[in-house]
């Protein structure tokens, strides 16, 4: 045998240098694209049909099944999707992941691409220092195409060959004679080999080689995409382990679909693979088969491969079509919940890893902001409770103290994950958009710790049996409802995109609530001067409606924040 070591590191280098391209493929695309997916993904899954639409143009610009897949389950996670809408995603990504397949057999093998491969890197590389971030993105896309199919070429000419090393042939053929046994051990091949590169797509791109190459037959190769097409549904479900029920069932979802696909595809597989390449035939208008072993037909084999992998895509996805609801309600009873809380679309702060690239972050950081403003209404409630109610005063003094600090932790998680994104290259969007949610969160926090000093101060009123007079109540209320009606208008601008935030309603509530502290300081030194109330009791008071205040200041600041001027 004449491959030395050297030649297999060359090998290993020059898959390095594939999967290195795919990569920075992807992120080029995702960067260009990256707030177009987020409006397709919660805008194009109300049905079935739209869902599957969907995950096929999103793995179509992403270029990874995986990073869609996992994308889902960090939105299903998240609370962007529900685990039903997300079936639909997972089926389509499937369908487009098979698009890597033809564009590495036609242009890989078909044609050589290295040379405008690198022109094109040539024409690109300038792109990467110009100041505007979308064709900046684009020439980052265009160079990762360019590096791919250069890394595709080094893996041809690195594969050892079979004239010069027959011995490869011969310890693959003793596993070729095993029958049906044979088509299990090439789809656990396909599934080890997905394990190991960790892309769907480079893998597909190895056994694309390896049958160029002759190294493997065309019906083991179907057999190895069969299991790659297995070994793609472990990353989403790593990615899930630390998400909730839903983001698990949606993983479960993925590997389930993909289990039964394979399941009837080997009932089926010699018939399969005969269609296939009397397809063919009408493809490459020859009468070559591609189980033949000559050159030729071993090009159209890899042809034959990606018509394989895209017709049992397709296939599976319109034959579980209609079964997908009784699919869930299994992934459902195999995965339920174990309490209530888990059916709540809730993050215990940001669960479940950084998405593939900061554009697609930010969706899951901005649920968090959310999460946090209804935390911070529930806080306002339970102090208006504390304060106006005569019963349970332990009961709300508890919660206020407990999701005080709750908001103390997320602020810190949120602030932690942003720094994270921050570490790769932003688009500008992007950049705004971390800097808008830092200050947000930050603004939430001391709003939650306000109205904590707030009840704290309330606290030791009641320890020292101090009470204010019905007239000072009903005006504490008043402010305290105008600042609840300030937290309403405030989350429903955190809702939405900032050129659609209207700041008209948030600062005139703010100029109220300006208005009323105020009036009431003029009603509390009067009632100061009759001896109405005591010092103590003024002392808090006055204590209370600056706080209210201030809180009111901290809203205008989040409004300005989701408009995009902070």
């Amino acid at each position: 045998m004449t491959y030395s070591f050297f030649d297999f590191l060359q090998l290993i280098g020059s898959l390095g240098i594939f999967i290195y391209g795919m990569k920075i493929l992807s992120d080029g695309l995702q960067k260009v694209a990256g707030s177009k997916l987020r409006a397709i993904l919660k805008g194009m899954t109300t049905t079935r049909i739209t869902g599957i639409l969907t995950g096929f143009m999103a793995t179509v610009m992403l270029q990874s099944s995986t990073t869609t897949t996992v994308m889902v389950v960090s939105f299903v996670n998240a609370g962007l999707l529900t685990f039903i809408e997300a079936t639909g995603v997972i089926m389509g990504a499937n369908i487009g992941t098979t698009l890597t397949a033809w564009m590495v057999s036609v242009l890989g093998f078909k044609f050589s691409i290295t040379p405008v491969a690198v022109s094109m890197i040539g024409i690109c590389f300038p792109f990467l220092f110009i100041g505007k971030p979308k064709l900046r993105n684009l020439a980052e896309a265009i160079i990762g195409f360019g590096i791919l199919f250069i890394g595709l070429d080094f893996l041809k000419d690195s594969v050892p060959s079979i004239q010069d090393n027959p011995e490869i042939l011969e310890y693959l053929n003793r596993f070729t004679d095993y029958g049906f046994l044979t088509t299990i051990i090439f789809i656990a091949v396909g599934t080890l080999l997905t394990l190991v590169t960790q892309s769907s797509s480079a893998a597909t791109a190895i056994t694309l080689v390896m049958l160029a190459q002759g190294w493997i037959s065309f019906p083991i190769a179907a057999a190895m995409v069969l299991g790659e097409n297995v070994g793609t549904t472990v990353t989403a479900n790593i990615a899930a382990l630390i998400g909730n029920v839903h983001a698990k069932r949606a993983a479960r979802f993925h590997f389930a679909i993909n289990i039964v696909g394979v399941t009837w595809m080997l009932m089926l597989f010699p018939w399969f693979l005969d269609l296939v390449d009397w397809g063919m035939h009408f493809i490459t208008d020859t009468h070559t088969s591609v189980y033949d072993l000559d050159e030729t037909s071993r090009i159209n084999a890899t042809l034959a491969l990606a018509l394989f992998h895209t017709l049992f895509n397709v296939f599976n996805v319109v034959l579980l079509f209609a079964f997908v609801p009784l699919i869930a309600r299994l992934v459902i009873r195999l995965q339920p919940s174990k309490d209530g809380a888990d059916e709540q679309f809730r993050l215990k702060h940001i669960s479940s890893g950084l998405m593939s690239s900061p554009e697609l972050s930010i969706a899951q950081a901005q649920k968090e902001v959310e999460l946090m403003a209804k935390l911070v209404d529930k806080i306002s409630f339970n102090v208006s409770a504390l304060m106006f109610k005569k019963k349970n005063k332990q009961k709300f003094l508890d919660k206020i103290a407990k999701r005080e600090e709750i908001t103390d932790n997320i602020e810190m998680e949120v602030a932690d994950y942003l720094s994270k994104i921050s570490v790769g290259n932003m688009t500008r969007y992007t950049s705004e958009k971390v800097r808008s949610i830092l200050s947000i969160i930050n603004d939430l926090e001391r709003i939650a710790d306000i109205y904590y000093q707030i009840s704290r101060s309330y606290e030791k009123m009641l320890e020292n049996n101090i009470e204010l007079p019905k007239d000072a109540l009903t005006e504490l209320k008043a402010m305290t409802v105008l600042v609840q009606e300030a937290i309403k208008e405030m989350r429903a601008n955190l809702l939405l995109e900032p050129e659609y935030v209207n700041l008209g309603k948030a600062l005139e509530l703010e100029s109220e609530i300006d208005l009323m502290r105020e009036t009431l300081r003029i009603e509390h030194y009067k009632r100061l001067e009759s001896g109405i109330y005591s010092v103590q009791a003024g002392v808090v008071y006055l204590d209370c409606i600056n706080r209210l205040e201030r809180i009111g200041d901290h809203i205008l600041n989040i409004n300005e924040g989701a408009k995009g001027i902070k």
